[in-house]
């Protein structure tokens, strides 16, 4: 598939190359294997962390379709996945916290976002050493590789899979849906602009109502659905954080709420609908509803995560200190 992530991406790469092709692809996933246990274990309640259960919980997101695609297409979304979840939920207040969302948004520039949720939650320092990390990886890959650079940040960061116009059933982001809608229409943009900074800024208030609540793996489910909204791309297979956000349903006893997330994103719906070759835009009602299900399950969702959100005065409590003495590190 076509190369378009920033130059420093590549040059991290780069050792996968000195492999033959298929180990190189079986190393990236044994280590996104690792990755995705890492994340469903730190969302899951204590009693579900070891055993038979986890193990069967942990074979059971390998029927998400965001999963599979992900480990089939040799993608890196369940490790950087891993890097923010790391740094968000375990190395807060630590000295190197921030470090891994900012390498994160220099591979991968999506995660971007997770810099913003660090300034929201009020981690100043984290979020000056995450674009720190960000910056100055950036700069190594334009001393190394200027010509790339230049052309990425210029052209390719625009044109790339064709961002502003990419109505392809696989981008599951509001200017997908909306270039959809429109038949592809110059108003999309406008449109995508529009919703896009009302989602920001909805999304901004929840997670400082979450944050005070105690709720940090709720504020982060936000911050990351919020991402993948206001992406011009989002594929099916940037969909990884579903898995966090089941282990968040089963650790709120909600079963029909993780039923419901498991029957969208096995992902069976987009086989129902005719895609590509720009089919999408002459889409039925129902095409619609099951064409862009995994965004209009996004937004039933982060409602639901509201709603769950905050009912213990001690996860509250917590919060409160951790204002009053950020510099304290964390003892969860």
């Amino acid at each position: 598939m076509p190369f378009t992530y920033p130059p420093i991406a590549g040059l991290l790469f780069l050792p996968l190359t000195m492999l033959p092709s298929q180990l190189g692809w079986g190393v990236l996933a044994a280590l996104s294997a690792l990755a995705l246990g890492f994340v469903l274990r730190e969302t899951l309640p204590a009693k579900l962390r070891a055993g038979w259960p986890f193990g069967a919980l942990l074979l059971s997101t390998l029927l998400l379709e965001p999963v599979w695609r992900t480990l089939g297409l040799g993608q890196v979304n369940l490790l950087l996945m891993a890097m923010v979840v790391a740094d968000v939920l375990l190395l807060k207040g630590r000295k190197g916290a921030g470090v891994l969302i900012g390498v994160a948004a220099a591979v991968k520039l999506t995660p971007l976002i997770f810099i913003a949720h660090l300034a929201l939650t009020r981690r100043w320092a984290d979020a000056t050493r995450a674009l720190a990390a960000f910056a100055l990886l950036n700069l190594a890959a334009a001393a190394v590789l200027p010509g790339d650079t230049v052309r990425f940040w210029t052209e390719a960061l625009v044109d790339g899979n064709d961002a502003t116009t990419n109505s392809w059933i696989g981008n599951q982001s509001l200017n997908g849906i909306l270039q959809r809608l429109t038949g592809e229409d110059q108003a999309a943009l406008i449109l995508f602009a529009t919703t896009a900074l009302v989602t920001l800024a909805l999304a901004a208030i929840v997670v400082r109502r979450l944050h005070s609540d105690g709720d940090d793996l709720g504020a982060l489910l936000v911050t990351a659905v919020a991402g993948l909204m206001v992406s011009p791309v989002s594929w099916t297979h940037h969909w990884v954080w579903v898995v966090p956000l089941a282990g968040y349903f089963i650790a709120k006893n909600m079963q029909w709420s993780l039923l419901a997330l498991v029957v969208v994103f096995t992902g069976w719906q987009f086989r129902m609908v005719p895609s590509g070759a720009k089919t999408e835009l002459s889409w039925t009602a129902a095409d619609v509803l099951l064409g862009n299900s995994y965004l209009l399950a996004a937004l039933v969702a982060v409602p639901i995560v509201v709603l769950l959100a905050g009912g213990d005065p001690a996860l509250r409590g917590q919060a409160v200190r951790a204002e009053l003495a950020p510099g304290e590190k964390s003892r969860s």
